[in-house]
């Protein structure tokens, strides 16, 4: 049987071959293609090995000049001067470049830092930020940290920070005892962060009705150590023991129940029969009493007087600021009745204090002027009244204005912006005021007469 032969038209075997050689051209260009991106994979893969660990321990060791190198792979050496060497991973992210601190040389070595540089950007991989990492940490272990401090701490630690600016020692000395008989009982030992209003009132609720001003007190410390734990970052949230629009509500008014007291002063009209019956009286304590009224001052800076601070030929006391309440140098005119009673101290042994105590190294303890007036039998007034007597004198007798009687008792006058401009203390003005007050309170006055002075009428 003879075999049949397919033969196929000319041009139909030509197509077929063309689409061969193409269909082979286009593996080839593909194969062409595999192959350059090989070669150029290779030569980035080379650069980058060349372009990271540039650094070395002894290149590190001899640097001389502060900069910033680059050991590749975002890891840099920060060479600052005075010599510290920091290891610093800088990134960028969200369009921000962060320095995120990877330790100091030589305490993290290279190797350690190449290492922490690789975790840290693995970690940018995979969407974590180790800069915001870091401080959430942070911030935890500081929140653990507020968890364990006890508000008797925060107190210990209000008080060491604020107990210098303190100028009365008394009050210093005091300013714990309330604090250990009624609150550190109730929640001394509390975390500092869970104290709420409930704890505050069951120390300050049983003393508001019987022990008014102690409670009061007691809870403007509260407050203020509560204050002092939140800007110390310690806790948060509103302060449970604030007064306005908090524990107001719950307590009644302290002036409903505990009226405020004046100190107990003599009325100023029997001051000069007084100070007659004062200045037969021998003894320190007299002599501090009679200056304490001739000069208007508190108790504590006259006790506390030293010899340094006064100028007999001036006639001059000038009280150092940190001696005072409102922390600022005060000068005060000596009058001759005043300067009397230092010529009468000076015989005393010598002592740095113009009223020695004993040993006459210390001042003069703070009751010696009560016990004078408990032996004239005015146990009922108060030294402090005296000046309250001076102030009243002032005002109803005299013409002097009011801001020079506020001065002389060391009182803030006008408002901080006024008290920021006035550049003089009126001194000559109080002298002369100082003058009428001892002429006043050394002899008898007769009613109804009146001194001119500079323009002012001035009752004597």
């Amino acid at each position: 049987m003879a075999t049949k032969t397919l033969t196929l038209p000319l041009a139909t075997a030509s197509t077929a071959f063309d689409a061969a050689i193409a269909d082979l051209d286009a593996k080839i260009a593909e194969l062409a293609a595999r192959r350059a991106a090989l070669k150029a994979q290779a030569r980035g893969t080379a650069k980058r090995r060349r372009q990271r660990d540039r650094l070395t321990d002894r290149k590190i060791q001899t640097l001389k000049n502060p900069g910033f190198y680059a050991d590749g792979g975002n890891l840099y050496l920060d060479h600052k001067d005075p010599p510290s060497k920091n290891w610093v991973l800088r990134y960028t992210r969200a369009g921000r470049t962060h320095d995120h601190g990877l330790g100091v040389y030589p305490a993290v070595s290279l190797a350690e830092a190449r290492l922490t540089r690789d975790a840290a950007l693995a970690k940018l991989r995979a969407g974590i930020d180790p800069v915001e990492e870091r401080r959430a940490t942070k911030l935890a272990s500081k929140l653990g940290q507020a968890k364990a401090m006890t508000f008797r701490q925060c107190g210990e630690a209000f008080f060491a920070a604020h107990e210098k600016s303190w100028t009365n020692a008394k009050y210093a000395a005091q300013w714990r005892q309330p604090l250990e008989a009624y609150v550190y009982p109730v929640f001394g030992d509390s975390p500092v962060a869970a104290i709420d209003t409930a704890l505050v009132m069951r120390a300050i609720e049983p003393l508001w009705g019987s022990k008014t001003e102690t409670a009061s007190r007691l809870r403007g410390r509260v407050e203020n150590i509560l204050n002092w734990a939140t800007t110390r970052g310690f806790r948060n949230g509103e302060n449970p023991a604030r007064w306005r629009g908090h524990i107001e509500n719950l307590l009644p008014k302290k002036s409903k129940i505990a009226p405020a007291k004046s100190f107990a002063a003599l009325p100023y009209g029997e001051l000069p029969g007084f100070m007659t019956e004062l200045a037969q009286k021998t003894g320190l304590g007299a002599l501090a009493l009679r200056f304490t009224i001739l000069t208007a001052a508190r108790t504590g800076e006259v006790l506390k007087a030293r010899w340094d601070e006064i100028d007999l030929a001036e006639k001059l006391w000038i009280i150092p600021g940190g001696r005072m309440k409102a922390r600022r140098e005060h000068r005060v005119p000596l009058s001759e009745p005043a300067l009397e009673v230092l010529m009468a101290v000076r015989r005393l042994p010598p002592s740095l204090f113009v009223f020695p105590g004993h040993p006459p190294q210390r001042p003069v303890s703070p009751p010696v002027m009560l016990e004078v007036m408990h032996r004239m039998g005015r146990a009922g007034l108060t030294v402090h009244g005296f000046r309250s007597c001076f102030r009243d004198w002032a005002a109803e007798r005299t013409g002097f204005p009011a801001e020079l009687a506020e001065m002389a008792l060391a009182h803030s006058v006008g408002t901080k912006v006024e008290q920021a401009y006035r550049r003089s203390d009126l001194f000559e003005k109080r002298r002369e005021m100082m003058r009428h007050w001892a002429a006043y309170c050394t002899g008898p006055v007769p009613a109804g007469g009146v001194v001119s002075l500079a323009g002012a009428r001035i009752s004597a």
